[in-house]
């Protein structure tokens, strides 16, 4: 699921057809160009001529020239705003395959939610838009208590069942300029931009207890498997602190979360998560 070999060609072929597309425009450009320099030099000859005092069939085939340059050059311009018009749309639709493959880019195929390089992507965007506003932000990680045993007990289909649901309740709870995205494996993670610690302790504790409440439900029998729960552990940025601590603290949380117990919700405030993971 985190294969993006197939997305990355989408991208350069997408990619490619836009920048053929545009290049065509700008060929028919030029060709009308040349087409209207062409036609403003017999416009220039013909004034010209009619300055020199031809005769009347002199002057009648002057005009017969003059009428059909013209009509010759409406007909260009006219297949000229045609073609335009459908490289226009052509050009439309490229943009917008390459908004969905690029958006594919950035989304975890299994649950639907940001990948791992949408969240790296994100957390550098949010933490700078907390520096240059001045805001705080938070970011809790998550993982699936003992999703181990659901694979090894119930099979890769059903753990995939749990990474989905997971998902689903982070999705659900998660708005605006947040961000949930499926980190690793079965660790998930959301970014809070402009959010306070217990705000988003509150938020984490929310997400918990939604996942607890659903039952995980074995689809070819319809048998009830149980509840599943996670472990969050929730830090806030701290002044000058990279992206890269900024995860290590969040983790430092999740494993105390861990230590603790399981299903729970445990902070940078608790004394948990400063425990030495020995």
């Amino acid at each position: 699921f985190f294969n993006t070999g197939g997305v990355e060609k989408a991208l350069d072929h997408t990619g490619a057809e836009l920048a053929g597309a545009v290049n065509d425009v700008f060929e028919r450009l030029e060709t009308a160009g040349r087409d209207a320099e062409a036609y403003g030099r017999a416009l220039s000859h013909a004034s010209g001529e009619l300055s020199n005092g031809q005769s009347p069939e002199a002057m009648q085939k002057l005009v017969d020239g003059l009428v059909a340059a013209t009509h010759a050059m409406e007909a260009r311009t006219k297949d000229l705003e045609a073609d335009l018009q459908r490289s226009s749309q052509n050009v439309t639709e490229l943009k917008a395959k390459l908004d969905d493959v690029r958006k594919e880019s950035l989304t975890d195929v299994l649950t639907g939610i940001a990948n791992r390089k949408a969240f790296d992507l994100e957390m550098e965007r949010a933490i700078e838009l907390s520096r240059s506003e001045g805001t705080s932000m938070c970011m809790f990680m998550c993982d699936i208590d003992h999703f181990k045993k659901f694979n090894d007990t119930f099979g890769h289909q059903t753990g995939d069942q749990v990474l989905r649901l997971v998902g689903s309740c982070l999705a659900e709870n998660v708005k605006g300029r947040d961000t949930a995205a499926r980190y690793g494996g079965e660790e998930f993670a959301v970014i809070l931009p402009n959010t306070a610690l217990m705000d988003a302790i509150r938020l984490a504790d929310q997400i918990r207890t939604s996942v607890e409440a659903r039952k995980l439900v074995k689809k070819s029998t319809g048998d009830v498997l149980g509840s599943i729960t996670i472990s969050i552990g929730v830090a806030q940025l701290a002044f000058h602190e990279d992206k890269a601590a900024f995860i290590s603290r969040a983790d430092a949380c999740l494993y105390g979360a861990k230590r603790a117990g399981r299903n729970r919700v445990i902070s940078e405030l608790d004394a948990e998560a400063h425990v030495d993971a020995a």
